[in-house]
């Protein structure tokens, strides 16, 4: 289910730029005077289609509904940060189904299902000038009949290109190339736990793997699930998913060595390291776990950590 202070939680995220909602956009608005005439609905349908966009967590199709300075810099956001923005539009945590209700008054409303809860967001009319239209939007959750789960939030688009674009959720301009490094930074938090989460986790499948097979397996791709119709082996052992037996996630990059030339028995050594993919974005520090299990960590400018790294927890 969504929580009440979701709305909240977006705006505490986004710096407020309401003072300069009209200078961010000026060079992407058309001219009023030249501007094509639009239908007095098309707002509406446009949040509309953005709405259900980000209740499935479509990129492609929540791309069309960003203004073009925002849409290229929300492609080169962090995946994670992507389908952070999309979930803070309907307050839903997981990616959902979107359906229009029918409603008697005549006021669009889109319902976003997903296994862990749904809520309807129902738009009101639109209040449109020149280029700028702002539409009251009421977020709920579909059993409430009493209306206390109730959140309503005025949402602004402007019209660039003969299309309408979101720029605003209340009075906090959605500006995301002036975010985009707050953004990283606090992704770089997640990703970096992560990728010391992915050590030990390679670490603890490679210790079951010498333990089932009496020696070190010769890649971490021989830690990954069995072969479709095979049976859990050597060469498909079933101890890491798909995503970190093939050495990146989460903007990381893992790298797995065998170290002294020996893979027999219990004396084998190896050693594991984390860099990240997209140094200054995906993360900062390079992870290093020595042959005797230390756990080290640093800023390498992206390169391979070491043994000699400030040891970490």
């Amino acid at each position: 289910m969504f929580r009440c202070a979701a709305f909240a939680v977006l705006a505490s995220a986004l710096p407020l730029f309401a003072s300069g909602v009209a200078a961010q956009e000026s060079s992407s608005v058309p001219n009023a005077k030249t501007a094509a005439v639009s239908a007095p609905d098309a707002p509406t349908a446009a949040l509309r289609d953005a709405l259900s966009a980000a209740c499935s967590q479509s990129e492609q199709a929540f791309t069309k509904f960003l203004t073009t300075r925002n849409a290229e810099t929300f492609a080169h956001l962090t995946p994670p940060a992507r389908v952070a923005l999309m979930k803070r539009f309907v307050l839903l945590n997981q990616p959902g189904k979107p359906s229009l209700l029918p409603t008697g008054s005549g006021r669009p409303t889109v319902h976003c299902e997903t296994p862990g809860g749904a809520a309807e967001l129902q738009i009101g009319g639109a209040e449109v000038s020149d280029n700028l239209a702002f539409l009251p939007v009421e977020v709920r959750e579909p059993t409430d009949t009493t209306g206390s789960s109730t959140i309503r939030v005025q949402m602004g688009l402007v019209r660039e290109n003969n299309g309408w674009k979101l720029l605003s959720v209340g009075l906090v301009l959605l500006d995301l190339p002036a975010l985009a490094f707050e953004w990283d930074a606090a992704e770089m938090e997640s990703t970096e736990r992560a990728a010391i989460d992915g050590v030990k986790k390679i670490a603890e499948a490679v210790e079951t793997y010498r333990r089932s097979y009496a020696r070190l397996p010769e890649s971490l791709a021989k830690l990954g699930p069995a072969k479709r119709g095979s049976a859990a082996g050597p060469d498909g052992a079933g101890l890491l998913d798909q995503e970190l037996a093939s050495g990146t996630r989460m903007g990381y990059r893992f790298r797995y060595v065998i170290s002294g030339g020996s893979d027999l028995g219990a004396p084998a050594k190896y050693e594991i390291a984390a860099t990240p993919e997209t140094y200054g974005r995906t993360g900062r520090r390079s992870f290093f776990r020595d042959t005797n299990g230390g756990m080290h960590g640093a800023d390498r400018q992206g390169a391979v950590g070491s043994e000699v790294d400030p040891r970490i927890e």
